[in-house]
């Protein structure tokens, strides 16, 4: 199983963790793309496996986690590309990137952990490491780019709310 694969959309080259894909939508009237989503080749394993899970009551429903992760990944790519841009261009320390490579690699762990092993206990430790490494970019980055850690609010709300969530599922699933 290699980490990383390789797919061509009208010459446009996207590396992805395996296990993931891009939709992306081009429009011929622009010379832009447009982002519509990231969703993961193990969406019959995953129907399946969350219907196993125990949920608690107060979870949101399934469909939801499809658009708000559509909106956050565009957050996400919008603010992180300033940070990798600025740290290639050396205008920030490699302290202060390492907490954003980081968050990106727990953050495509995640779905794996949690769907392609479907080890609760894995995905739990992830998503709390994802919750601090982001705190930590936040920090991190303020002083250099303040809106950098204003656009991550929705984010860290999010990945907040899923912490919780993924250890109550990992409690109540045991």
């Amino acid at each position: 199983m290699t980490f990383l694969t390789l797919f061509k959309v009208r010459s446009i080259l996207i590396y992805v963790p395996e296990g993931f894909f891009f939709y992306l939508q081009l429009r011929p009237s622009s010379r832009f793309f447009s982002y519509t989503g990231i969703h993961s080749i193990y969406m019959n394993s995953y129907l399946q496996y969350t219907q196993e899970l125990i949920r608690p009551t107060w979870a949101p429903p399934s469909w939801i986690f499809g658009p708000v992760w559509a909106f956050l990944y565009i957050l996400i790519a919008i603010s992180f590309g300033k940070v990798f841009i600025m740290a290639f261009k050396k205008e920030i320390p490699f302290v202060v990137v390492l907490p954003f490579i980081l968050n990106l690699i727990f953050n495509f762990l995640f779905t794996y952990l949690q769907f392609g092993l479907r080890n609760n206990y894995l995905a739990a430790v992830d998503i709390i490491l994802i919750l601090g490494t982001l705190i930590w970019a936040m920090i991190a980055i303020y002083r250099y780019v303040p809106w950098v850690t204003y656009i991550q609010i929705p984010y860290v709300l999010w990945v907040s709310f899923a912490t919780v969530l993924q250890l109550t599922i990992t409690y109540l699933s045991r």
